[in-house]
């Protein structure tokens, strides 16, 4: 069954049995089950990433339903984690999946930043982006952060080695922290889809050994577009220039 379920990926040069071994043995932290961490978990789980860490605070409620995949009419009022986790083993038994139903910061975050191989931020305020940020410059960990709003999506890689590449906030400081949200702005459904599934993708590249730099995707759906931007160090950046 393993072999059945895999053979897609052992098949592709790049990845190999050797790629995939690695895959089955990663720890991914996904801060974030919504409709970005969604459908970002469900690719890794499928893809038969060892152990994966969900972590969302909040709970269903039904202006979810439309974009987060998730979950169902039925699970309107249970926490996001465990529903979420329990729908990733059911795709995948070969893997490992926990929840954390609270909010992690301070020392958990850091703990469970240091157990991942990579963190995944889909969350969706700054205050939390800038703490996991934080967290994984000093972990030295690989940061895949993702956002959605309206038409717009945007895809960073960051890390792992900050001594000479950016970080989140080489890009954002607190004053950005009035851009908005979902609630209030609106969100096509499937525009979170998109930027999940790729963050699940530069996920995949990474523990599996075909990495890339760091580098900013801007997707623009009413134009179907993709931008490239180059992201630099900031020199005064306090948090990786420290």
């Amino acid at each position: 069954m393993t072999l059945r379920r895999e053979a897609r990926h052992v098949a592709l040069p790049q990845v190999g049995e050797d790629g995939q071994r690695r895959i089955r043995e990663a720890s991914v932290l996904l801060i974030g089950v919504g409709g970005i961490g969604c459908p970002a978990a469900a690719y890794l789980a499928s893809s038969g990433i060892g152990r994966l860490v969900v972590c969302d605070f909040d709970t269903v409620d039904a202006t979810n339903l439309g974009r987060q995949v998730l979950y169902t009419d039925k699970h309107i009022g249970e926490y996001k984690a465990d529903v979420a986790a329990g729908r990733l083993a059911r795709m995948n038994g070969g893997i490992s999946v926990r929840a954390i139903n609270n909010r992690l910061t301070g020392e958990a975050l850091a703990g469970e930043v240091g157990q991942a191989d990579v963190v995944l931020d889909a969350s969706d305020n700054f205050a939390t982006r800038f703490e996991v940020n934080d967290a994984c410059v000093a972990a030295s960990r690989r940061l895949v952060s993702g956002s959605a709003i309206r038409f717009e999506g945007q895809l960073a890689i960051f890390g792992p080695d900050y001594r000479s590449s950016p970080c989140y906030r080489c890009i954002y400081d607190e004053q950005d922290e009035s851009v908005g949200d979902c609630a209030g702005s609106g969100v096509l459904a499937p525009v979170p889809g998109v930027i999940g599934a790729m963050m699940a993708v530069e996920t995949l590249k990474y523990v599996a050994g075909v990495d890339a730099p760091p580098r900013m995707r801007l997707y623009d759906a009413t134009a179907a577009e993709f931008r490239r931007l180059d992201i630099t160090k900031k020199p005064t950046c306090p948090v990786c220039a420290a």
